[in-house]
């Protein structure tokens, strides 16, 4: 290994799911970590996933996940497994002294995800999911321009979708449709990241009440395919004032990530908030002030489209440098933590998924925090 690498944080990668070569791209591409063995449950899997995806000869490659997580070299583990499997993974690479990057939803509940939280925090170890769009530079110009009183005011209104329109293969044999591996379905899927969205605009202040809506597709497995719920925020003031939020997330209807925020004062608006249409840059629309003009045949401003480069990184890496930045900083540092925002954001969003989940289960009744 070369001198360079010896400081890098060294990635074993716990499963070959198709997500996982986006992630392994991503290790390789940031510059304070390595991507140093990758895991299958056959060996003949992982030799696949590394010769198609050319990985570096010197990456090792094992036929259990017990192997790679028994591999002291190996600092983090990135965990693209059945959510199903997370608790018990997860708890033993923690066991193992392996910080954890772990794909969303991180668990079945937050009970699940309690106990991987515990055994990340009591091994002095970090934690995160895989939410990418949190760490694009355009997230992070949306939150300075979303909490400057100056433009948008108090946030009043957010609506966010995530579909897809999956294949009748998808829809049949995909892990994310077994209630056996991935019961969440679509909401775990796709939802994570809508309702995700509706906190990260709250500055991850929990809601009032959560309620799904009707007309939940459920498959023959009783997994969700398709839902949408409503998130209310009811102030603790006597203005008694209110933010209501929809999502929306399905595996039945075309492509979308929507993602609209009304404030006030303004409105911020885009349609590709998960997954940027383009990984150089990215835009969203924002506007001020608007109203209509005489005879209301027309509005007196125009959207203004600010667009965010990401030239370095894409947002993939730019996740697995900040986790990597702090993993090296518990490594070579006395006394320095776990970064504690990271696990308490994913913890909430876990808590508004089980919310939804819930309120589908009680027949669309409403949820209370």
């Amino acid at each position: 290994m070369a001198e360079t690498e010896v400081a890098q944080v060294r990635f074993g990668i716990v499963g070959c799911a198709n997500i996982a070569r986006k992630v392994a791209r991503a290790i390789n591409l940031a510059s304070n970590s390595i991507l140093h063995a990758i895991a299958s449950r056959s060996i003949d899997k992982a030799k696949r996933f590394a010769s198609d995806n050319g990985l570096d000869p010197r990456v090792k490659i094992y036929g259990s996940y017990d192997q790679l997580l028994d591999d002291p070299s190996v600092d983090a583990v990135y965990m693209p497994l059945p959510t199903s499997l997370h608790v018990h993974w997860a708890v033993m690479a923690a066991q193992k002294g392996k910080h954890v990057l772990i794909e969303k939803p991180t668990a079945l509940d937050v009970g699940e995800l309690d106990t991987i939280l515990e055994a990340c925090q009591s091994n002095g170890l970090q934690f995160m999911d895989g939410s990418m769009w949190l760490h694009h530079p355009r997230t992070v110009k949306m939150k300075e321009m979303l909490f400057d009183s100056k433009l948008l005011g108090d946030v009043n209104y957010i609506y966010s979708t995530s579909t897809t329109s999956a294949s009748p293969e998808f829809l049949e044999n995909d892990i994310r449709v077994k209630g056996n591996l991935d019961s969440l379905g679509a909401l775990g899927d796709l939802g994570w990241y809508c309702l995700g969205a509706v906190l990260w605009a709250k500055n991850y202040q929990l809601p009032t009440v959560v309620t799904a809506l009707p007309a939940v597709t459920t498959n023959s497995d009783g997994v969700i395919v398709s839902c949408s719920a409503s998130i209310q925020y009811k102030e603790p003031s006597s203005s008694g004032a209110t933010t209501n939020a929809i999502i929306h997330c399905s595996f039945l209807a075309d492509t979308s990530m929507d993602l609209t925020i009304t404030g006030s004062k303004g409105s911020l608006n885009l349609n590709d908030f998960i997954i940027p249409q383009r990984e150089s840059s990215a835009s969203f629309e924002l506007t001020l002030g608007a109203k209509f003009v005489d005879l209301h045949i027309g509005w007196n401003v125009k959207p203004e489209r600010v667009v965010v480069n990401c030239d370095e990184l894409p947002q993939e890496g730019l996740m697995v440098e900040e986790f990597t930045r702090v993993v090296a900083g518990i490594r070579t540092t006395p006394g320095v933590l776990p970064d504690p925002k990271w696990p308490e954001i994913s913890r909430k969003t876990q808590m508004l998924v089980d919310a939804v989940k819930k309120s589908v289960d009680l027949g669309c009744k409403p949820v209370y925090f």
